[in-house]
């Protein structure tokens, strides 16, 4: 099956605090990843280094098979211009633990800005895709209410919404639900699930054991800043092998 992320001996350090000390990774196409680990592990670092917001310091990441950040000549990698790398992105969703809708916006207009502004797309058709991707994260009745005038729940599903709207190939969930109050976390994970069902391939960090073991294809456990243990949920949640894994896990139930 083709592979959408392949990640080779990613490093990263800031100053002297090596953070990610040489992951290697493959994601497939329709594949859904979750990441657990506790915190400080280089779990949101390693997510943040796909779509190049933090440099890897050493190591290789192919997104669709074009390298992420770089362009290659000979054995010399040049950091691509920032219109380059906009482009790059665009095949890249992103959402994070904080919503980051603009406040100013309506809800509708927090969507289709990105696929005007940096597709080019005509606004009919941009409002006509906000529209459907509003109804899919059951939202269609607050497309003209303000980022202030919604739950948290209701905020990061717009913000699923919004990184829907560039059409990606891959969607990167950085613990999608860290930020929001307990009873808001179910109805943000069902949207989760669903895109999982339409065959969405996903990157997920998240602490959230139960649903890694519902959704996840596989599951990843990092500790200080190395890929531990990684297979099945039914292995490495249910049967972990790893002394690492198991203290972890007896910790989180």
């Amino acid at each position: 099956m083709r592979a959408v992320v392949e990640a080779y001996g990613v490093r990263k350090s800031f100053g002297s605090l090596e953070v990610l000390k040489g992951i290697d990774l493959t994601l497939a196409a329709g594949e859904v990843a979750c990441i657990l680990g506790p915190s400080g592990s280089g779990k949101s670092t390693f997510l943040r280094c796909i779509n190049h917001l933090e440099k890897p310091d050493g190591g290789r990441i192919l997104v669709n098979g074009s390298l992420i950040g770089y362009r290659e000549r000979g054995d010399v990698l040049y950091e691509l211009k920032r219109n380059e790398l906009a482009l790059q992105r665009r095949a890249i969703g992103m959402v994070f633990q904080r919503f980051n809708l603009f406040p100013h916006l309506s809800v509708l207009d927090n969507i289709i800005q990105a696929p005007m502004l940096l597709k080019g797309e005509a606004r009919d058709s941009a409002v006509a895709h906000a529209r459907s991707l509003l109804a899919m994260v059951d939202l269609g009745n607050k497309e003209n209410a303000r980022p202030n005038e919604l739950s948290g729940g209701q905020q990061q599903r717009v913000a699923i919404a919004r990184a829907l709207a560039m059409q990606p190939s891959l969607m990167l969930f950085d613990e999608p639900t860290s930020a929001l109050d307990p009873e808001l976390v179910g109805e943000v994970l069902a949207v989760i699930k669903r895109l999982a069902a339409q065959g969405m391939t996903m990157l997920v960090v998240t602490h959230e054991i139960g649903f890694a073991r519902e959704v996840a294809d596989r599951v990843v456990f990092m500790d200080d800043g190395y890929v531990v243990e990684e297979g099945s949920a039914s292995t490495v949640i249910d049967n972990p092998q790893m002394q690492r894994t198991r203290t972890f896990l007896s910790r989180m139930s």
